[in-house]
């Protein structure tokens, strides 16, 4: 392979010696600033045909494409672009040029070097080999999604031949919001022919027996360090104010302490001092993992504290940043998760995802009042085994937390299809939303 190296005191310089060196069909692997001008490599299109193993049908780029490409002034690998080079502005040959030995280091120029001429759209060439493994890919993906669908439409016509009452339970329960695997796990175990409404008494046990909850009060009762996290606007702040009431209504305000870690939304510090003021709690803000450390040191006699954070979409890599700081103070600080029950069942599924890991104590389900069918954060919280300690629904402090009312909850989340006729499924939607996970292959 005869690979020529140019070098000038600007990019057009270094293309007119690639256009007399080569000619109109040079290739340009790369180009670079290096101290003193422009470097360039380049190769005879021919060339670039046999290393990109003889493509006959290429796929053509872009042409904002090839200028990014072209502009770039230091590339992380070579791009085989062919370009047509623009007629010189001067036939007088350039002045040879000492080319200076390149910098080891790149060095910060102070006027910006202008970019490399716009060249018309040209092929980039793909090796053939890649071009068939896309459309290999095109092709499972797509046989894959035709396979989940008549999965499940084979799983929703035998469940109607063998017990017709179980297809009308499946409807109910992804009208309400549950997912399709846990449906298909409790219907897998029901008993058959037990009439409609055995089948929803033993579904409703059956949920009920797999929800874990914690006694009244029981967070308040014991004690210790507790740190409410969560997703931007699932309503930390208020139920961290919620519980600081409720544990001074029992063991008064000198046994309580709060701590906040937001320190990005305005005024995020002020809102809880507010709430520590009308219960005659100190309030103290951290800003690391060192700040908190000491803060929990000093107040180690304390039967309480509570902890506000930011926060945060779930998707935020600085997430695993927050919890590790929490984790990194050792057992002494367990973690309260808020679900938001106005969520979707993926998005929820998201947050645990984020949020767990060793220390977490369990969930508080938030915005109950806003939700129209609590089928989705119970299901969650069952396929997760997190123990639910309280239900909050609205922004009163401190009526809107309950201890948990597993009967509520759970003839809430059973009665969502019948409460909202919208949100019923008919028979032929089923095998769609069974489509949500449990035959995922």
């Amino acid at each position: 392979m005869n690979v020529k190296q140019f070098f000038a005191t600007t990019a057009r310089e270094a293309l007119h010696q690639v256009k007399r060196e080569i000619g109109d069909d040079a290739v340009i692997l790369s180009n670079r600033r290096v101290e003193g001008g422009v470097e360039i490599l380049a190769i005879h299109h021919d060339e670039a045909r046999a290393l990109n193993g003889g493509v006959r049908e290429p796929v053509v780029a872009k042409p904002a494409d090839v200028r990014t490409a072209m502009n770039a002034p230091l590339m992380q690998r070579s791009q085989t672009v062919k370009i047509k080079m623009p007629a010189p502005a001067s036939t007088k040959p350039a002045p040879a040029i000492a080319r200076p030995k390149p910098s080891r280091a790149p060095q910060q120029l102070s006027q910006p070097s202008p970019p490399l001429p716009p060249v018309a759209a040209s092929p980039i060439l793909v090796p053939a080999a890649e071009i068939m493994a896309r459309s290999v890919i095109r092709e499972i993906q797509s046989m894959r999604g035709m396979l989940n669908e008549q999965l499940a439409g084979l799983m929703s016509g035998e469940m109607k031949r063998r017990d017709p009452d179980k297809l009308r339970m499946m409807s109910i329960l992804l009208a309400g919001g549950f997912s399709p695997a846990l449906s298909r796990r409790l219907l897998d175990k029901a008993p058959t022919d037990s009439g409609m409404a055995e089948l929803r008494s033993w579904i409703k046990r059956a949920l009920d027996k797999n929800l874990i909850t914690s006694p009244a009060d029981d967070i308040v009762a014991k004690g210790g360090v507790y740190a409410l996290l969560g997703p931007t606007g699932v309503g930390k702040t208020t139920t961290t104010a919620k519980l600081a009431a409720r544990c001074v209504v029992r063991h008064g305000a000198d046994k309580l302490a709060l701590l906040t870690t937001d320190n990005y939304r305005v005024g995020a510090h002020e809102h809880l001092r507010i709430y520590g003021r009308i219960l005659g709690v100190s309030v103290y803000a951290v800003g690391d993992a060192a700040d908190l450390e000491i803060a929990l040191s000093e107040l180690r006699n304390k039967h309480m504290v509570l902890i506000d954070t930011v926060g945060m979409s779930q998707k935020d890599q600085h997430v695993a940043e927050q919890v590790a700081m929490f984790t990194g103070q050792g057992e002494g600080i367990k973690r309260l998760l808020l679900l938001n029950a106005t969520c979707q069942g993926d998005t929820l599924e998201d947050v645990v995802n984020a949020y767990k890991g060793k220390g977490l104590a369990g969930c508080v389900i938030t915005k109950t009042d806003e939700a129209a069918s609590l089928g989705a954060v119970l299901d969650t919280a069952i396929r997760h085994r997190l123990p639910v300690h309280y239900v909050a629904n609205g922004q009163r402090v401190p009526e809107d937390i309950h201890p948990v009312n597993r009967e509520y909850l759970l003839h809430r989340a059973l009665s969502a299809a019948n409460d909202n006729p919208i949100r019923a499924l008919a028979e032929q939607d089923i095998p769609a939303a069974m489509m949500g996970g449990a035959f995922a292959i």
